[in-house]
């Protein structure tokens, strides 16, 4: 990672880039916090402004038709749209060359973050008791396309990154309003550890990409919300 000299504490234009709830919630909380929201582009692409950082909420087909936008214009981005996993070599290379700022997460929470360091203590601490088995189970709103989550996924890599090296049973539900509920469990023969991570409303997804939007204003380089809260 590369990294020029950030802005600080001041507050960037934000382009806001899908305007379903995520987006409309992210606009009132920036209203709140005395940012700037210059523009809005939804489905029908228009919405486009001179800004300093985009947060994208939108879906992973949209994220890449609207990448070359990003780098066209030289406009950093936070990146809360999952599914595009696939595509991340391609989009970092374009990042370098273009000299761009990205935070990408498939989280922006502050909770869910510091729940991700706590599994992946949990794991490196339960890889040597073979006799448990491991399992993540996530559920969200009926609307969530991608199943796992990207949470879910980046709590096995965290899991596998400590040494786990069992396998990792991995489930899902689509019901209702769910806002979010992440659990890690180990289950041995006389007893059940679980972890979970319970999201009340979206707010805190919201202020962490805010959080995040400022943060990477006047940065270069590809980072993690990981990389937002250590600094």
């Amino acid at each position: 990672m590369t990294d020029a000299s950030p802005h600080g504490g001041q507050r960037p234009k934000v382009l806001l880039v899908g305007y379903g709830k995520m987006g409309r919630l992210v606009d009132q909380m920036a209203g709140e916090q005395g940012i700037d929201v210059v523009g809005r582009v939804d489905l029908d692409g228009q919405g486009w402004a001179d800004a300093d950082v985009a947060v994208d909420f939108t879906t992973a087909d949209a994220l890449l038709a609207n990448f070359p936008k990003y780098v066209e214009r030289r406009l950093n981005v936070v990146i809360g749209t999952t599914g595009w996993g696939p595509h991340e070599s391609k989009l970092r290379g374009e990042v370098e060359h273009a000299g761009l700022g990205v935070v990408a997460a498939a989280n922006f929470s502050i909770g869910v973050n510091l729940f991700e360091m706590l599994v992946r203590e949990a794991a490196r601490l339960m890889q040597a008791h073979d006799q448990y088995g491991a399992w993540i189970h996530e559920a969200h709103h009926a609307a969530k396309r991608d199943a796992p989550s990207g949470t879910a996924l980046v709590m096995r890599t965290a899991m596998t990154d400590a040494g786990y090296r069992r396998s990792i049973d991995m489930s899902s539900t689509r019901a209702g309003m769910i806002p979010g509920i992440h659990t890690v469990g180990f289950d041995g023969q006389s007893d059940t550890i679980e972890l979970t991570h319970t999201a009340r409303d979206r707010r805190g997804f919201a202020g962490g990409a805010l959080l995040a939007a400022r943060w990477i204003h006047g940065r270069r380089g590809w980072y993690s919300m990981a990389d937002v809260l250590r600094t």
